[in-house]
């Protein structure tokens, strides 16, 4: 249930003369105390709704007896957009990030629900603040059609290029541009998460719709997903497990597909499930990262007892 849908019952109350409070406002919604605190302070803070609270009766009237709630109505498409965009700036920490990062809670009060349902579970995403910045310089690049030079890593090893970058894509839950050197037909799609260093050049290019014609998904890389099989503490409630589809499940154990192993194992890291049953691979590299982080921690441990 959203926030609007308990502030316009929590006004419907007040102009009926029941003086509702917290208390009431979480026993009819099944909230926590605190997050129906949080309802009545965004009417105060953000509505500007001239509360008062009436020690008598235990509970809110209005002041003035005029105001109204501002008509706002939002499909599920435009929450998710929004819910979206609040993640997306409670990442940012370059210039003006304090600014942002209020526009980022405003938007977030606008989709809070306490228990979304399963239909309107939102994936979640890795996003580091640099990758959000190589996206934020591409985005004007493509806009106004500006070279680039760019260093990025892959596999392949580590590679420089003046590039001229046309579209911004995602595809299996990582950010790509793609673009060309020096002939539009040689596409090339490069992973934000793999850039280094990024500069916008002044030199500009052109590239007609007409000649873009390639298919530049081939760039991309088409695979089958991954299966996790996890066994977690309790049975899951949703076909999602923090964005990870669940592909089936019997009793607590899940399998789980994936596509990125570092993403994922990074995922692993700070989310709670109890065995990695499969794969094999999976793992051992697990095993391989806390073997190598226990063996780093110990060292830092054995140079401050000899300091000591």
């Amino acid at each position: 249930m959203s926030s609007m849908h308990r502030i316009h019952w929590f006004d419907e109350q007040i102009r009926s003369g029941r003086f509702p409070n917290s208390g009431g406002l979480a026993q009819q919604f099944e909230i926590s105390r605190r997050q129906a605190q949080r309802d009545i302070e965004y009417m105060l803070n953000t509505l500007r709704a001239p509360l008062m609270y009436v020690a008598k009766y235990r509970g809110y009237c209005y002041e003035d007896q005029t105001f109204r709630l501002p008509h706002l109505y939002m499909t599920d498409e435009e929450q998710r957009v929004l819910k979206y965009l609040a993640h997306r700036y409670q990442h940012y920490n370059y210039d003006q990030s304090d600014a942002v990062k209020r526009v980022a809670h405003l938007l977030e009060r606008f989709t809070m629900e306490e228990h979304p349902s399963e239909k309107q579970q939102f994936p979640v995403f890795a996003a580091q603040p640099r990758q959000l910045q190589w996206f934020e310089l591409l985005t004007h690049a493509t806009a106004d059609a500006r070279k680039v030079h760019i260093y990025y890593k892959d596999h392949e090893g580590e590679h420089q290029r003046t590039f001229c970058p046309v579209k911004m894509t995602s595809q299996f839950n990582a950010d790509y541009v793609v673009g060309y050197e020096t002939d539009p037909l040689q596409q090339t799609a490069i992973r934000l998460e793999s850039i280094v260093q990024l500069t916008l050049l002044d030199e500009r290019f052109e590239c007609s719709q007409d000649t873009w014609i390639s298919s530049w998904e081939d760039t991309l890389p088409v695979r089958k997903p991954f299966v996790a099989e996890i066994r977690f503490r309790e049975i899951q409630q949703s076909e999602l497990w923090q964005g990870y589809r669940i592909r089936e499940q019997k009793d607590q154990v899940c399998l789980i597909e994936f596509y990125d192993a570092d993403v994922f194992l990074q995922h692993l890291y700070a989310a709670e499930w109890e065995e990695l049953l499969s794969p094999g691979w999976l793992r051992r590299k697990l095993m391989k990262r806390v073997e190598e982080m226990t063996e780093r921690l110990s060292r830092g441990t054995n140079g401050g007892e000899q300091d000591g």
